[in-house]
């Protein structure tokens, strides 16, 4: 499957989640579940600390996401993106994208081992989305 089929199919979940959903405007935690929103799409915010992000109640853990997330993004720091992979895996999620920055051997290799549709090529959902910062 090339980036763009791997894309399309990631995009075809009904909800995403978006691990490692951040406060600070200025992070790409912040700025992707931004696109999200900016492109009407349903976007559920992990964080174990903020109640809510941008108008949308957070959930603590990929565990915790709805049945009907089947993709998340991932923007954390590549050691926790490893223990994102492992609970996402048990959840039953079939598409990861990993921002750049936030991949790791290691979680690809999770990833590709579960069958699970992994982007970690550099490939960034704000410029997939066109992101704009308003």
């Amino acid at each position: 499957m090339n980036t763009k089929e791997q894309i399309d199919l990631f995009f075809q979940s009904k909800a995403f989640g978006v691990v490692g959903a951040s406060t600070d405007r200025h992070k790409y935690g912040n700025k992707v579940l931004r696109v999200y929103q900016q492109k009407s799409l349903r976007a559920i915010p992990v964080n174990p600390k903020e109640p809510e992000i941008e108008g949308t109640p957070c959930v603590q853990s990929v565990m915790d996401l709805p049945d009907d997330v089947e993709s998340i993004s991932v923007i954390t720091p590549p050691k926790v993106t490893e223990q994102v992979v492992e609970l996402a895996v048990r959840k039953g999620i079939k598409n990861i994208w990993m921002q750049p920055g936030a991949e790791s051997d290691t979680a690809v290799d999770a990833c590709l081992k579960n069958g699970v549709n992994v982007i970690a090529d550099g490939s960034c959902i704000l410029v997939v989305l066109s992101y704009s910062d308003h």
